[in-house]
């Protein structure tokens, strides 16, 4: 288990960072500069919070009451750097095996050498990382982190510097090493939406310092808690609106419109209501939540479209697929109850 409850000030920023963490591989998702990054290197020691405490399991880190701060090189954490922060006067073996300082040289040898083997890099010992592909760079970085046997694992935006296919590729290659050689827990730092769904078993949100939210993944995409929330994870649709609660549904009003929403669904002092772009559907009739439209613009992506849609109460962003839009003219929009949730 990992504790986090720290604070840090800046002048123009505060961290203030709070969330347990059990096991798996857990994403941070959040806007650039929200605090995600600087979190890790707490965690790992780089930077010291002003107050608060960091424990994995039975360890502490730090504890600003006790005045303990455990230095980086004594708290077995494995950080992989966004741009690999590989040593360029150094081959792969010597990165790989650069943290091993204190071992016997028999053992440096046998745990580099087996490294190297399970990730596939056999035959490239002596090439320097300027001879390296980025998804060999990757390798390196990851092998050099894990050698150690790390109590965690932290991850920076380790795809962010890979093309769109060698990151698909190293995606699947990296995590699956990772479930077949690494069994503690993994931060791992994005703010790419697909990457996290993908990856990821929970998620924490981060907002201007603060965690919004955590959860498992699915309920964090589908079920936001705030506004804020909605936007990190790529909700398009967002209203203010009114909630009167019938008993058996929810109706709510927007600009004129009710909506039909679940009566589980329901949330004290909600102030919006949202549903992502993938969820709009297209009907002949239906008995609530449709309604008559015109297409402003349409915007036609590898597989699908981006539409932007206008009724006569709110303007709605859609995601059609290829068929979809071959037969949306002369229906309505419908909005599935089922896929409409609340925001506070």
């Amino acid at each position: 288990m990992l504790y986090v409850a720290i604070k840090k000030t800046f002048p123009h920023f505060q961290l203030d960072a709070h969330f347990t963490i059990q096991n798996g591989i857990v994403g941070i998702l959040g806007a650039s500069g929200c605090g995600k990054s600087l979190t890790l290197q707490s965690i790992a020691g780089l930077q010291q919070p002003d107050e608060g405490i960091i424990q994995l399991h039975d360890r502490l880190f730090f504890h600003s009451d006790k005045r303990l701060h455990v230095p980086a090189c004594y708290r077995n954490v494995g950080y992989m750097f966004q741009h690999y922060a590989l040593f360029p006067h150094l081959t792969v073996y010597e990165n790989i095996a650069f943290g091993l300082k204190k071992w016997p040289k028999k053992q440096v040898q046998r745990a580099v050498i087996n490294m190297i083997r399970n990730i596939g890099l056999e035959g490239y010992e002596n090439y320097y990382p300027h001879q390296l592909s980025g998804g060999q760079q990757q390798r390196v970085a990851l092998a050099r982190t894990l050698v150690t046997n790390p109590s965690i694992l932290l991850l920076d935006e380790p795809f962010s510097a890979l093309d769109h296919h060698t990151k698909q590729v190293m995606e699947q290659q990296f995590f699956s090493y990772l479930q077949q050689h690494f069994s503690g827990i993994v931060l791992f730092v994005t703010h790419h939406l697909e990457e996290a769904y993908r990856l990821c078993d929970e998620l924490i949100l981060y907002d201007l310092g603060r965690v919004i939210q955590q959860g498992k993944k699915e309920c964090v995409f589908h079920e936001p808690d705030n506004v804020q929330a909605a936007k990190i994870v790529g909700c398009k649709n967002i209203f203010p609106c009114t909630v009167d609660d019938r008993g058996k549904q929810l109706v709510c009003s927007v600009n004129g419109a009710s909506l039909i929403v679940p009566a589980h669904k329901k949330k004290n002092k909600a102030t919006h209501m949202g549903i992502h772009s993938h969820h709009i559907r297209f009907v002949d009739e239906a008995t609530c939540n449709a309604f008559s439209f015109q297409i402003i613009r349409a915007v036609p992506n590898v597989y699908t479209y981006d539409v932007t849609l206008q009724t006569d109460h709110f303007t709605l962003q859609a995601s059609v697929s290829e068929e979809q839009w071959k037969h949306i003219h002369n229906k309505k929009v419908y909005l599935p109850p089922e896929h409409l949730f609340l925001l506070l």
